[in-house]
């Protein structure tokens, strides 16, 4: 259940209530694809950096370890041993993601494994029972992510059948719930708003799935390829239909800048590869901006990465020694590195929330959302 706080302007500030916890909002969701960060994170490394939600991917552990093998185990929960919420998307961003290893009709997608060449069916009773099997405290709808820039008459159809999958999913977990087949009873549903860059369809698909009164709503099918302006144009236009009283989620987003403009724009969730992926090849956030810790000027410089930043690699280790650990190919530099931006990003939603109690956000903004992706 989602209680809003307060607003400012169209910012929100909540609490979103779970049987897995409570998550302030808004929040950033740490990804762990395959029930771990990629950079040899912890369940416990994530508590330590102030994660909320951990955000697992339900196509890659379908395929490995099985969705079967983490029930038997006893569900994510106690795989990972993650207590808080864990959020698991569909397998629908994989209908984008693997265009090329797959094939849409009504019924759902098939898919070659990028792992193997199998051939694997997901629809969305599918989705829901692999979803029901991890136990996650949400599940998300399975749609389809189509590509920008997309032809109307194709992001058209493909909303409306996200509709029609949407009520097969919601009737689906809802069957899985009341004959106990769900790891988590108390699973939640997230709908999905797709329509590309097309206002109009934008709308029209909030509307329709609006109806279905589900726990939360999210916003899919940007960061893929468009102008962020156009990104920015088509969260204001969907906001405006979004259920005041559900939880708003931005999939895949993004830069600090991006998450700031999305909650200037009234979303409460966010998630992104970035901050872990670009981590891993020495792109480090900071308050001043983004460094790379691979250039030559930080090879006798005996700073901390960020004086303001209180991680494990800030306290202990100067850009010297990360700059060293990335040249050696030591995986303690990838570590360290992954560390601090996921520290960074959850110590950036915090003060976010501390602006909104203070109703200082429009100056927190103003003053960051340019300055944060800049390259130093």
């Amino acid at each position: 259940m989602y209680k809003l706080l307060k607003t400012q302007g169209k910012a929100r500030r909540g609490e979103f209530h779970t049987v897995h916890g409570t998550v302030q909002t808004p929040a950033f969701m740490n990804v762990a694809t395959a029930g771990a960060i990629k950079g040899g994170l912890s369940a416990f490394d994530l508590k330590d950096n102030h994660c909320q939600v951990m955000l697992c991917n339900t196509y890659h552990l379908h395929l490995r370890p099985g969705d079967t093998t983490v029930r038997k185990l006893g569900g994510l929960h106690r795989f990972t041993r993650w207590d808080g919420p864990i959020l698991t998307d569909s397998g629908g961003f994989q209908v984008f993601s693997l265009s090329g290893l797959r094939k849409i009709s009504e019924e759902g997608v098939t898919f070659a494994s990028h792992l193997d060449g199998r051939r694997i069916f997901m629809g969305p009773e599918q989705s829901m029972q692999i979803q029901a099997n991890l136990g996650s405290t949400i599940a998300m709808a399975f749609d389809e992510c189509v590509a920008n820039p997309a032809e109307y008459a194709y992001a058209k159809q493909s909303c409306e059948r996200t509709v029609r999958w949407l009520v097969r999913c919601k009737t689906e977990l809802e069957r899985l719930k009341n004959e106990g087949e769900a790891v988590n009873p108390q699973q939640m549903l997230f709908g999905i708003n797709q329509g590309c860059c097309f206002d109009d369809l934008r709308v029209q698909h909030m509307q329709r799935i609006a109806e279905l009164d589900l726990d939360g709503y999210a916003i899919g099918g940007l960061a893929v390829g468009e102008p962020k302006e156009e990104m920015y144009r088509v969260i204001s236009a969907v906001e405006e239909h979004m259920p005041k009283e559900k939880i708003r989620y931005l999939m895949g987003v993004g830069t600090p800048g991006n998450i700031l403009e999305g909650v200037r724009r009234g979303v409460d969730l966010f998630d992104c590869v970035m901050p872990s992926r670009n981590a891993r090849h020495g792109h480090l956030f900071t308050w001043n901006g983004i460094i790379n810790i691979k250039n030559a000027k930080y090879e006798l410089d005996e700073a901390p990465l960020d004086a303001s930043c209180d991680c494990e690699c800030c306290r202990n280790f100067s850009r010297a020694y990360l700059r060293h650990l990335f040249k050696a190919d030591e995986m303690l530099g990838m570590r360290l590195a992954v560390i601090h931006n996921l520290h960074f990003y959850n110590t950036l939603l915090q003060r976010i929330r501390d602006a909104l109690d203070d109703g200082s956000f429009d100056a927190f903004y103003r003053r960051y959302v340019d300055l944060l992706d800049t390259r130093i």
